[in-house]
């Protein structure tokens, strides 16, 4: 009967102790800063990209920037805004592997190409008139 007794107190200290180390983790997940960029609309570019200067050259020449807020994060030898792209593109279900830029993350959808990028802030242009 100790043997037993013994085992269940073993048991329930296990189930206590994991118990309490999941929700230690949880808690530690709340105070992790959250990314910089996590609420924002993100434009991936690259430099020496011709898509790319045709969006800056729209965003210029409409003043876009003086009318939306949007982050501008360079793809090219940033392996941190690379990250930041590839866990946008995943998040719409995309390959990773064939994404190139323009690419803008509007906070829930991925935009991609030009055409498709400055249609967008065409329409944001019209929403702040």
């Amino acid at each position: 009967m100790p043997a037993i007794i013994i085992i269940f107190i073993a048991v329930i200290v296990f189930l206590v102790l994991n118990y309490i180390s999941s929700g230690f983790s949880k808690i530690l997940s709340f105070l992790k800063a959250p990314h910089p960029y996590e609420n924002s609309i993100i434009l991936f570019y690259q430099d020496n990209c011709d898509h790319c200067e045709k969006v800056d050259n729209f965003i210029r020449d409409n003043k876009v920037e003086e009318k939306v807020a949007f982050v501008r994060l360079n793809v090219y030898g940033s392996p941190e805004n690379i990250n930041i792209l590839s866990d946008k593109a995943q998040t719409c279900g995309l390959d990773v592997k064939i994404i190139g830029v323009p690419f803008l993350w509007d906070g829930k959808n991925c935009i991609l190409g030009d055409v498709e990028v400055i249609n967008f802030f065409k329409t944001q242009i019209a929403v702040k008139k």
